[in-house]
């Protein structure tokens, strides 16, 4: 296995157009950090291995279908008779204006607890991945991120963390208690520019950047949107641009597409540079299609997209 992750994936439903108030048709998709990153490794040629809990109704086995057949490992979803499976709604009134409303208290993967964690499971992989949704479902998903740390490092596995803010799920000052504490145990941190800000009150990349290597990460990568993303390690920091896209569809899942383009590269043995053109250029792909994990790219499709004449897919 190449990479385990942990985390809910709920059902996703968006009108055919317009508020929700007036809509008559919604289509259904799944969507959620950890499966969306890990659908992204498997359709660039990865294991990826996602732990999770769905509820027993027919919103929990689709899902638990779809991400299977994307060719995700499953084995360690729970299903949970006692809790639905999470839902959640997303308007997209313009590209810059997509509205979310969650439908995820008590769900089942909000029950999760640090002994639905299997640590021979955990062992077999290369890499634990941890976004910061997960510790804000509930205490004792935060409980289980932490013991999935402290196995991942019993086991020697590298921790990435991609901090993913979430200020619905939880108090500001808990968010940030919460993040710094993953962040100063993590290998690779992933943050957007605003989360960096948000944990650790600076807005200049550089300071950033050197924050978090501070922390005592190897590597950081920190997003700043269009323009691209910046690597940081001990020796080195560069500005890898980003890639031109000529219409804006979607912009949710952007974050996942590109952690998943950079990490395939880590696997792949690419220079930290190169890894992040990948990152950086599967994000882009991901905001021209509605929805989470439609615009995930395969190898191929990367490839033709990173290797167009430049000024076809860059500005």
């Amino acid at each position: 296995m190449d990479v385990v992750t942990i985390g809910e994936t709920m059902a996703l439903f968006t009108p055919d157009s317009g508020p929700i108030r007036y809509a008559n048709v919604f289509s259904k998709r799944y969507g959620g950090a950890e499966s969306n990153f890990s659908i992204g490794l498997s359709r660039l040629g990865h294991q990826a291995g996602w732990i999770s809990a769905i509820g027993d109704d027919e919103l929990g086995k689709g899902m638990l279908a779809f991400i299977r057949g994307e060719g995700v490992d499953v084995s360690e979803v729970k299903v949970d008779p006692t809790a639905p499976t999470g839902l959640f709604f997303k308007e997209i009134r313009s590209a810059s204006d997509v509205r979310i409303q969650y439908y995820r208290k008590g769900s089942a993967a909000s029950q999760l607890t640090k002994e639905d964690l299997n640590e021979a499971y955990l062992a077999k992989a290369k890499y634990l991945h941890i976004s910061g949704i997960t510790p804000a479902l509930s205490e004792n998903c935060e409980e289980m991120i932490f013991e999935a740390i402290r196995i991942a490092k019993r086991n020697n596995l590298k921790i990435v963390f991609d901090p993913n803010l979430r200020k619905k799920l939880w108090s500001e000052e808990r968010a940030r208690e919460v993040l710094l504490r993953i962040a100063k145990q993590a290998d690779i941190i992933l943050p957007g520019i605003s989360e960096g800000e948000f944990i650790l009150g600076e807005t200049d990349p550089a300071v950033l950047g050197e924050k978090f290597l501070q922390l005592g990460a190897s590597t950081v990568i920190l997003k700043v949107g269009a323009e691209g993303a910046y690597y940081f390690t001990s020796e080195k920091s560069e500005l890898i641009p980003g890639f031109y896209v000529e219409k804006v569809v979607d912009p949710v899942g952007a974050g996942d597409g590109f952690a998943a383009g950079f990490m395939s590269g880590v696997l792949d043995g690419l220079p930290l540079a190169e890894a992040v053109r990948r990152g950086n250029a599967v994000g882009a792909i991901v905001t021209t299609v509605n929805g989470d994990v439609e615009g995930l790219p395969e190898r191929n499709e990367i490839e033709r997209f990173i290797n167009k004449p430049d000024d076809d897919v860059s500005r």
